[in-house]
């Protein structure tokens, strides 16, 4: 009874019907990602509301540099989840065991310098980034810099699960907790009129909530996850593999962040309600992102799964399928933002300069959609092989190259449109390196599982 209890938690993903498979894992990931955003955007609506104009430029700018960390984590425990989930596909119980609690363990320890770093630093940050409303983000800063060990050990948990087939935990995990988010914000920035130090704290205790809730559940199927104080510990072969997955993967979305703090630097210089604007367009343009990213994201583990099962020509079905999926969905997401952008930014401010910023802003980058959506599915096919250096390649290409060097001199000539145009045009870059890549097929050799 209790091996078929635990058999359900996994999910064998070089089985059965690809597309049906891919779909039905990818889903809850989207749904989680939808919910991770919503509350997120509850931060800002009531902040919006409540605070005004510095309420929102404030938590952008700050929100800028949490993203970062994220990412950070995020790339990180992605080296984990491609290890375990290529010892899962070739069926190396112990690989995967030591994989575990080698991600783990680094990953708060990597939780605890991310708070020491951000909290010590935030004003020296903040300062650089030309922040706007610099006393107000630098409160909502060092709030959430106590929630950097939550971020690290939830993503790690969250990897652990997702690599063998399971994503649907992480989602009921996180659908609690952006419930009790948007509550607390009300009760904190509405109620108790705590400003954005309130709508910092109620994202840290949601965070702190969600971390607990995927701990519990992985200490109560230890048959599967064996998480134990014997298990904790670092396995130097294990970490140095995480790393040289993990490590270029962080960088690419590290890479993705800075190139966005440049633009925000040059927005800022534009004033707080442009500022504001950007910081509202941002999160509609992120929400529409997410469908994109977790269908990717999704891709990337069942590919690694195939790959640990040399089953290659799966792979690039997987890979395939995903992409059709995902340019329908930003098709759908571009013609949304273009026939509603005034709407939408409408349930985040009722400023109309605000207003004007964000739409002008929107109507031009969600363009972009459609090149993400094509080079997130190549990247998924690089990540899933474990090639994540290939993907931070070409993450610096369209970021750094072209994304900031574009913005930097469209600035310069067209102003603020140049800006927003250089970071629709940016993105295209990584559609044929990805398909070179693709017909490569590097991605079919040097896996980081040795059977």
């Amino acid at each position: 009874m209790l091996l078929s209890r635990e058999k359900r938690i996994e999910t064998d993903l070089t089985q059965g019907n690809a597309a049906r498979q891919l779909v039905r894992y990818a889903i809850p990931m989207v749904t989680t990602s939808v919910l991770q955003a919503l509350y997120s955007m509850a931060d800002m609506i009531i902040t919006g509301h409540f605070v005004g104009n510095t309420g929102i430029s404030a938590l952008n700018n700050a929100s800028q540099i949490m993203n970062i960390a994220t990412q950070i984590a995020i790339g990180i425990t992605v080296g984990g989840n491609i290890l375990i989930g290529q010892y899962y596909g070739a069926g190396e119980t112990e690989g995967r065991r030591r994989a575990t609690g080698t991600l783990i363990t680094a990953s708060m320890v990597l939780g605890i310098l991310g708070f020491a770093i951000i909290f010590l630093f935030s004003r020296i940050i903040l300062a650089g980034l030309g922040a706007p409303a610099i006393d107000d983000a630098q409160i909502y800063l060092k709030i959430c810099a106590f929630g950097m060990p939550f971020i690290f050990g939830y993503n790690a948990f969250s990897a652990v699960l997702r690599a063998i087939g399971n994503s649907q935990k992480p989602l009921h995990f996180i659908a609690v907790s952006a419930s009790v988010n948007v509550v607390l914000d009300l009760i904190f920035v509405g109620a108790t009129k705590m400003g954005v130090g309130g709508a910092a704290l109620a994202t840290v205790l949601s965070q702190g909530l969600s971390f607990c809730l995927a701990l519990i559940f992985l200490l109560r199927h230890n048959g599967i996850f064996q998480i134990c104080f014997e298990n904790l510990k670092i396995h130097i072969s294990e970490l140095k593999t995480i790393f040289k997955l993990g490590v270029p993967s962080s960088l690419q979305h590290t890479i993705g962040g800075i190139s966005w703090l440049v633009v925000t630097f040059l927005i800022n210089s534009y004033g707080v309600d442009v500022s504001a604007g950007n910081g509202v367009s941002v999160k509609i343009k992120d929400f529409c992102q997410l469908f994109i990213s977790a269908m990717s994201s999704g891709a990337a583990t069942m590919i690694a799964q195939t790959l640990g099962a040399r089953l290659y020509d799966r792979a690039k079905e997987v890979m395939y399928t995903a992409m059709k999926i995902t340019v329908l969905m930003a098709v759908i997401m571009i013609l949304i933002v273009e026939l509603f952008a005034p709407q939408l930014v409408a349930v985040f401010t009722g400023d109309p300069t605000v207003q004007e910023a964000a739409i002008r802003n929107l109507r031009i980058e969600i363009i972009g959609q459609i090149f993400y959506a094509i080079f997130f599915v190549y990247h998924a096919l690089a990540i899933g092989a474990g090639h994540t250096l290939f993907a931070m390649s070409s993450s610096f290409v369209n970021c750094i190259l072209f994304r900031v060097v574009l913005a930097i001199t469209l600035n310069h000539f067209f102003g603020l449109s140049g800006v927003y145009w250089a970071c629709m045009i940016a993105p295209s870059v990584s559609v044929p390196l990805g398909w070179l890549y693709t017909k490569s097929n590097v991605w079919r050799r040097s896996l980081a599982v040795r059977v």
